[in-house]
């Protein structure tokens, strides 16, 4: 039986301020053209000078991940002739990269994986070609951002493992700081090779699909590529050595060009770039410097906040969402409810379709005060999860928004009191039934109870009279 083998080459754009050999602004769109300087745009003359916190971070990146940091890794030229690449060469690392070894871990359904990183490497990246209305145009304001290329050992053998790996790296990447890693903008965009054999034989011939830049794409590309050497196979043809795209509009990939190898590049070392050189006290103070990561959050978060695994792995998938989690706690709100109230209601509002990335459009301390209200009975759980829509995306106080909205709910017990005994009168035979033992009528009484008060009586104080009736009727 044909089984699949898959790597991932990964490139991540890093979030400096400037590019990676020259001050031009990193950042992602503008007019196209406008962050494009000589030394950025392959000017002849021009001299390179190397942004440091580039490979601090991409360092970072390698240390989160478990890899071994070379002391010495110098620069190389890789020449490759495109419309994207002015100079006509990438400057890259090639046979001393910054980063060797590593490993990625990961689950996929209830199965524990790990998968190898061969290296990470640092580089700048290509413009952009843009094909539109039967014309070709480049902009070169991505040239020479800079990222790193997370290049793995063929350790999967899904689709599904492909997604997971990429989902665990995307959130380790986050949490070190170093990339926004927002796949839609492109600073998160992967390659897959992937190779069919015979279950037990060597490896077979290998493909690789270029420039995947969403989960969605990842998958179907990986599955189209499975049934399509499947096929090629079975019927008695040679799966050729290439690289391809993959139309994720049509759900089909085509192949670009014969795939190239390391010589094809014809590498050699860059002239104008000195050595990257490190001691150990410059690894220690990077390493300092990484933030809490995810694994140590979920410990955390299960041993002294004591929410369930679960709960702390969900929290801890997107960074932003567990320092929200962390930062409303800090204020003085439950660590339960407030785990709860962000896992159904925030995330439920800050995942949009057809994006992998959380994009959330409310503070710690707005939040913290919707879920105090909470807490306090100021208003109901319904209320709380329409005021949570009511100030997402703006800059409005939660309790003034609140009261505009009229979703104060009343803790005036002489005002419940008298519509409860006004529900009671109306529905005799239900209040029978209730002392006589069927709890379930229970619910029906808060419910009467809050539609006559407009839903502002406090279910709690609604509950405690049903207790009070009860305990009067057993005298």
């Amino acid at each position: 039986m044909l089984r699949p083998t898959i790597g991932c080459e990964v490139h991540c754009e890093l979030k400096t301020a400037t590019k990676l050999f020259c001050g031009c602004k990193n950042e992602f769109g503008g007019e196209p053209n406008t962050h494009c300087c000589p030394i950025c745009s392959g000017f002849p003359g021009t001299m390179p000078a190397l942004n440091a916190k580039a490979v601090e971070y991409a360092v970072r990146a390698g240390l989160a991940l478990g890899c071994n940091i070379n002391r010495f890794s110098k620069w190389d030229r890789k020449n490759y002739f495109y419309p994207d690449l002015p100079k006509a060469w990438q400057t890259s690392q090639y046979d001393l990269p910054l980063c060797v070894g590593g490993a990625v871990e990961f689950e996929v359904n209830g199965e524990k994986k790990r998968v190898r990183l061969n290296r990470i490497h640092l580089e700048e990246d290509a413009g952009k070609l843009i094909h539109d209305g039967g014309e070709s145009c480049v902009d070169y304001n991505r040239c020479g951002v800079p990222l790193i290329e997370i290049v793995t050992e063929p350790d999967m053998h899904s689709a599904e493992e492909v997604v997971a790996f990429l989902t665990e790296l995307k959130s380790v990447l986050k949490y070190t700081g170093v990339s926004d890693v927002k796949m839609q903008e492109g600073s998160l965009r992967c390659d897959v090779n992937l190779s069919m054999a015979e279950d037990g034989a060597p490896l077979g011939t290998r493909t690789e699909t270029k420039n995947l830049n969403s989960f969605r794409a990842v998958a179907r590309s990986v599955a189209f590529e499975i049934r399509r050497q499947t096929e090629v196979l079975e019927s008695g043809g040679i799966v050729e050595q290439e690289t391809r795209r993959f139309d994720d509009n049509k759900g089909v990939g085509y192949a670009m060009r014969s795939k190239e190898d390391a010589h094809d590049y014809r590498y050699f070392p860059e002239p104008d770039i000195m050595p990257v050189t490190f001691t150990e006290a410059d690894i220690q103070r990077i390493r300092s410097e990484i933030p809490e990561l995810k694994g140590p959050r979920v410990k955390r978060y299960t041993e002294k906040l004591g929410l369930p695994p679960y709960d702390a792995q969900v929290l801890t998938a997107d960074k932003a969402v567990s320092d929200l989690l962390d930062d409303v706690i800090a204020l003085g709100c439950d660590a339960k409810k407030t785990s709860n109230f962000i896992m159904s209601e925030v995330l439920r509002l800050a995942k949009t379709d057809g994006s992998e990335d959380v994009e959330l459009l409310i503070d710690a301390p707005r939040l913290a005060e919707i879920i105090s209200m909470q807490a306090k009975g100021e208003i109901n759980n319904l209320a709380a999860k329409q005021l949570l829509s009511a100030v997402w995306g703006t800059d409005a106080s939660p309790r003034k928004r609140a009261e505009e909205l009229n979703l104060l709910q009343s803790n005036d017990e002489g005002a419940i009191k008298a519509v409860f005994d006004k529900v009671l009168s109306d529905n005799p035979s239900q209040v029978a039934d209730f002392l006589s033992g069927n709890d379930k009528l229970r619910g029906y009484f808060v419910g009467q109870v809050m539609r006559a008060a407009g839903g502002k009586a406090n279910p709690k104080i609604v509950n405690e009279l049903l207790d009070r009736l009860v305990k009067e009727h057993k005298k």
